[in-house]
């Protein structure tokens, strides 16, 4: 999960399990609050074209319907097709992330089988142009540091400090805190429903939001038509377990892109074996740990940067330059370019809502001394990524709201759902498609054997996005197969292949599409 400063997590070591979590019961779904009608009118938020922009006024608590509300942007293009399909509702994930722009998600859809539906995105609650914006501490993610691995006195008290003060600089946003839950996202999409005035909506979620979907369709499973799953949370492991998986999958994909470095070590002279980048790479994260680069990039920055690596093949060649550029010429700004650009100075609304989310969700262990023993016990075995993500987590420990319990998945109810996985994805494992696969028995699951790209669906891969297309064109789903495992497999989102001279893709290369490009500047899951 993450976002702003690269820090996640690794995949399941049974001893950093959490006694199991009582799963929630359904939450009162205020059956008496209708909200008023989307006023629509021109979007202020730059390149969305022909779409247009209104807000959806929601209560901040929908167990008390006529106290104070919150107001969620919302984007909209409408179908073009004669055939019209419905609603389709795009979350790209974070939490935290801004899903305006995703209103234009229907036109990377194959063969026009996107026009046919109203592509609406939004704002989440919290994030972006919704009202309230959640912010903390705009300058928590600046430069140069502590270092992530806490091996070295005073490092671990330092990290403490600083992320009890952003948990409390957290507080000052008030009630809304209570009132981020993936749950009340959910209601605010059934408010969005009913605004809209449909008796159904699809769905298309990224990475976090195949939970958001998951929780809607368990929560309003006859108000489901279709819906497409990319990038699968596993909602058993709410959220402390769900980010210690995540690091040793990280570990894994992290060696590919050590190896892909490797097999062009003619253009980038870093190592001959992925084994020689590896080390390569950590004698460099120990060097600016000593001393950062500019006084800016230390080794927790220089991790953040290559994090993205696990997550998308689309910056491959961008990391690959900097890596060699700092190496070779000791030239830092590519560094802090790349670390720039997943972590704009000044703003950390992608982060506090994050944190907002993932703190409430689901209880978080109190006594540091658990998450000290699971974070070394985890980096013994996956030492690219576990303290960073550990950290990027630690405000939990302090959170200024209460943490609520997980909703109980249950997509038996739910008429069909296209689910959607690499199966190295780092980011959301591919047991979490497995598990989801199994909770939504009408679902069919698309996986590609090797690939490490996270929630990589319509980025050009025509054997996945052409089932996607026919999917939405149709509600076809591939033939579902006997047993727990795909029921069809694909190939991969292909990394790109630099030749001299020429280390970054072509224009119209899969890699560079829109969509794409957006997902991988999010804040992720």
């Amino acid at each position: 999960m993450r976002s702003i400063a690269a820090v996640l997590a690794a995949t399941a070591f049974g001893a950093t399990a959490l006694t199991a979590v009582p799963a929630a019961a359904e939450p009162a779904a205020a059956p008496g609050y209708t909200p008023p009608p989307i006023t629509w009118g021109p979007c202020h938020t730059s390149g969305l074209g022909s779409a247009e922009c209104g807000f959806l006024v929601v209560p901040m608590d929908y167990a008390r319907p006529g106290a104070e509300k919150v107001r969620i942007a919302v984007s909209r293009i409408k179908h073009t097709a004669a055939e019209y399909q419905g609603v389709m509702v795009v979350n790209p994930g974070g939490p935290g992330a801004s899903g305006l722009g995703f209103a234009r998600l229907g036109r990377s859809v194959p063969h026009q089988a996107g026009a046919g539906y109203d592509w609406v995105g939004f704002d989440p609650r919290g994030v972006g142009d919704s009202e309230p914006k959640i912010t903390c501490d705009g300058n928590y993610t600046s430069y140069a540091r502590p270092p992530y691995v806490p091996s070295a006195p005073g490092v671990e008290s330092a990290w403490l400090a600083k992320t009890k003060g952003y948990a409390d600089a957290c507080a000052k946003n008030g009630a809304i805190l209570e009132h981020v839950k993936t749950v009340d996202v959910a209601q605010d999409m059934e408010s969005l429903r009913k605004a809209l005035g449909e008796k159904q909506l699809n769905y298309y979620g990224f990475s976090y939001g195949t939970y958001l979907g998951q929780v809607y369709s368990t929560l309003y499973p006859e108000h489901v038509r279709r819906m497409v799953l990319d990038g699968n949370v596993d909602p058993q492991r709410i959220w402390y377990r769900s980010n210690f998986d995540q690091d040793a999958a990280f570990d894994r994909t992290i060696k590919v892109y050590f190896d892909w470095l490797a097999k062009y070590d003619g253009i980038y002279h870093l190592g001959k074996t992925g084994a020689e980048v590896q080390q390569l790479w950590y004698d460099q994260r120990a060097r600016l740990d000593k001393a950062p680069a500019d006084g800016k990039i230390g080794g927790s920055e220089w991790t953040d940067i290559f994090l993205k690596a696990g997550y998308y093949v689309f910056g491959w060649q961008d990391m690959a330059d900097a890596f060699a550029g700092w190496v070779h010429r000791g030239d830092w700004q590519p560094l802090k370019k790349l670390y720039d650009q997943a972590n704009p100075q000044g703003d950390d609304n992608g982060y506090a809502v994050y944190a907002s989310v993932q703190c409430t969700d689901a209880p978080w262990p109190k006594n540091w001394h658990r998450w000290r023993s699971d974070s070394w016990r985890t980096h013994f075995r996956a030492p690219f990524e576990t303290w960073g993500n550990t950290w990027f987590n630690a405000p939990c420990a302090n959170w200024p709201a209460t943490s609520g319990h997980p909703v109980r998945v249950d997509g038996s109810k739910v008429a069909g759902a296209l689910l959607i996985s690499e199966e190295l994805d780092a980011a959301t494992p591919y047991e979490g498609s497995l598990e989801v696969r199994t909770l939504f028995p009408r679902s069919s699951l698309i996986s590609a054997p090797g690939g490490t790209t996270h929630a990589g669906s319509l980025s050009g891969v025509a054997c996945v996005d052409d089932k996607v297309a026919a999917y939405l064109a149709t509600g076809a789903l591939p033939e579902r197969t006997a047993g727990p495992g795909s029921d069809v497999q694909c190939e991969p989102v292909p990394p790109p292949v630099p030749t001299a001279g020429e280390a970054k893709p072509k224009a119209d290369s899969p890699a560079q599409q829109p969509v794409q490009r957006v997902l991988a500047e999010l804040p992720r899951f």
